[in-house]
């Protein structure tokens, strides 16, 4: 059986562009351990290698890829990181495939579908979980798609352009903020692999600093800083905290990076026609989730043998984004956010599912309008934060692009927002996150909403039942409003309101970008606790034992401290009692005050859970966890 397997992933596929899947390692999971009526799984460990026809109409949009170096059938060659399991009997799969778009080259999907440890090469029983997905029957497969990953994480060996051989320059803008003073930056992001310059003393490379996102930039002496032979760059007396570097240099070999988004198409196409998949769904989270709105956006659901790619996809705090996935010198890594990584090319028109007219341009556009046009687009789940409406542009998904009206979500889209929801969750119990942050960290985890909206999208698209009817925020009952509007509660020591990311139309034939008109963005009222009024609330939030938000203000050591820290979020704790809480400074009720016992506590809880689980927005398998989770919880408010 294994001899047989092993030839058949070895063997030339025929489908597609994937020509072959080259297997380096195989081995059964935990020692043949059973995970339901699934059985075993294997685990099969190598290299996807593909060749694209520059020629073709669906790939047409891959950015250079007339320009990639062509082998004699004149079809560009790369290859990526694959990684699956899968049932070890195939006659026992499920015949749905979860595909997960890695986060900068790493694995969450078993950490959130299976409730398991995280890992890069999952081994050990913590590993897996509670095999939520496996126990159904699922393969789950990962491939990396970036080429500039830290070393040790997946990716993929993408083509360099060049013009009739020669290679070719252009100009590489990186921008970076530290939290205490440093002498060294690099040129790249979240320790990634810089694109080389072309010299590193370049007398017209340039460094500037400014204070704000449309401050005024100004110029360092080119004497006081250098780049260094390992991508970094250094300045006389260091980079101070807080302040806005940006280095614009000339670099050379320019990646094809969008030859991942047909990759990634034409690895699902190989396995539902060649592997027996009948369903494929893809999850990603954060910038995987911009990337799947890229991959729909430029029409890649398509396969090069029609149909649909994908069947289902959840693009989890995503926001309005996509990335710099398929543009010449384009870096995957950087987002856009309140004060980081600013003015790439994320947050563009459109924004929305359905069409919407840029204010600006006049061009009438949507995220899935090539999808619709082919009759590819999947049955769609955007799951958002409160912290994406501060820092991803969130509300451009469901407004108009100045603000002023609700749009129409698409039937086949469903858009949940997390009611004071962080883009991650921090650690239990809270902290403060060193000298970076103003509050402890939001603890709040969406895993099981995260795992019960998946299995409301297997029931949609299996046509069993229709999901959850989509819950965010509105402009037409005004729990969508201007940040200086939000209505906040009065809370000690902080400052209220706090800001949210400027979304600009901007011009990318030159470096840095020139920056046009401001589209609107909106962030969620909040109720008298500063809990945002809609959405789905988590049973934490339904009985709450303190404000939590999807933002956090920098600590005044590191630097700016009347701006936000990344996408962190933030936890401010009720007071204990009536008599411990200043009423003129704290307008929240105390703790005591709301819950007469804990077993009040515990009860306000479960029905909160048993409300989700009739909602089908909590798997009842989930319960026992969140009692367990509050109750902790309860005792650390209390104790702390």
């Amino acid at each position: 059986m294994r001899i047989f397997l092993l030839i058949a992933f070895l063997a030339a596929t025929g489908s597609a562009e994937l020509t072959r899947l080259e297997v380096q390692r195989e081995e059964v999971v935990l020692k043949g351990k059973a995970f339901g009526q699934a059985g075993a799984y294997r685990k099969i460990v190598g290299q996807a290698h593909f060749a694209l026809d520059p020629s073709l109409p669906q790939n047409q949009a891959i950015a250079d890829l007339k320009l990639a170096p062509r082998n004699t059938q004149g079809k560009v060659e790369f290859q990526g990181d694959f990684y699956l399991l899968t049932p070890a009997d195939p006659a026992k799969a499920n015949g749905k495939l979860f595909y997960e778009v890695g986060n900068r080259g790493t694995k969450a999907a078993l950490r959130v579908m299976q409730k398991a440890a995280g890992s890069p090469d999952p081994s050990t029983p913590e590993h897996f979980g509670d095999a939520y997905l496996m126990r159904q029957g699922y393969s789950i497969l990962w491939m990396g798609w970036q080429w500039d990953v830290p070393q040790g994480r997946m990716r993929m060996e993408l083509p360099i352009a060049t013009e009739n051989g020669a290679a070719i320059t252009g100009l590489v803008r990186s921008n970076f903020i530290f939290s205490k003073r440093t002498q060294t930056a690099s040129l790249a992001d979240s320790g990634h692999i810089a694109y080389e310059p072309i010299h590193r003393n370049n007398p017209e490379d340039t460094l500037t600093v400014r204070d704000t996102a449309t401050g005024t930039p100004h110029k360092l002496p080119r004497a006081d800083w250098q780049i260094l032979p390992n991508g970094m760059v250094t300045l006389a007396g260091g980079f101070a905290p807080g302040q806005i570097y940006e280095v614009i240099y000339r670099a050379s070999g320019p990646r094809v990076i969008g030859c991942s988004l047909a990759a990634t198409r034409d690895l699902i196409e190989h396995f539902k026609t060649q592997r027996q998949i009948k369903v494929a769904y893809a999850w990603g989270s954060s910038q995987s989730g911009r990337y799947l709105r890229q991959f729909l956006y430029e029409g890649f659901n398509e396969m090069e043998g029609g149909g649909a790619a994908f069947d289902g996809v959840i693009d989890e705090v995503g926001g309005a984004g996509r990335g710099s996935f398929n543009v010449r010198f384009g870096q995957a890594s950087r987002d856009a956010e309140q004060h980081f990584n600013f003015f790439y090319p994320v947050d563009i028109f459109p924004f929305a599912d359905g069409p919407t007219t840029d204010p600006f341009s006049k061009r009438n556009d949507s995220l899935l309008a090539k999808a619709t046009d082919k009759k590819v687009v999947p049955k769609l789940f955007h799951i958002l934060s409160s912290a994406e409406y501060y820092n991803r542009g969130a509300s451009l998904t469901h407004t108009d692009p100045l603000g002023k009206s609700d749009l129409a979500i698409p039937g086949t889209s469903r858009l949940y927002m997390i009611s004071s929801g962080a883009h991650f969750p921090g650690p239990f119990p809270p902290q403060v996150e060193d000298t970076e942050t103003q509050a402890a960290l939001n603890p709040l985890n969406r895993v099981p909403l995260s795992r019960a909206l998946f299995a409301a999208l297997d029931k949609w698209v299996s046509g069993e039942a229709e999901p959850p009817p989509s819950q965010y925020p509105k402009l037409i009952d005004r729990s969508l409003v201007q940040a200086s509007t939000a209505t906040w509660p009065r809370i000690p020591n902080l400052t209220l309101p706090p800001p949210n990311l400027k979304v600009y139309q901007l011009d990318f034939s030159t470096e840095p970008p020139q920056i046009g008109p401001q589209y609107a963005t909106l962030v969620p009222a909040v109720d008298e606790d500063g809990i945002d009024k809609a959405g789905i609330r988590l049973p934490l939030v339904a009985a709450p034992l303190a404000t939590y938000t999807g933002w956090n203000y920098r600590h005044p050591n590191a630097g700016a401290p009347s701006q936000l820290q990344g996408e962190t979020g933030a936890i401010l704790p009720f007071a204990l009692s009536r008599a411990t809480r200043n009423i003129h400074t704290d307008t929240r009720l105390s703790i005591g005050e709301r819950y007469p016992t804990r077993e009040h506590y515990l009860g306000l809880i479960a029905e909160a859970a048993r409300k989700l689980v009739k909602s089908g927005l909590m798997l009842v398998e989930d319960i026992p966890d969140t009692l367990d989770l509050a109750s902790t919880h309860y005792e650390w408010a209390i104790h702390h």
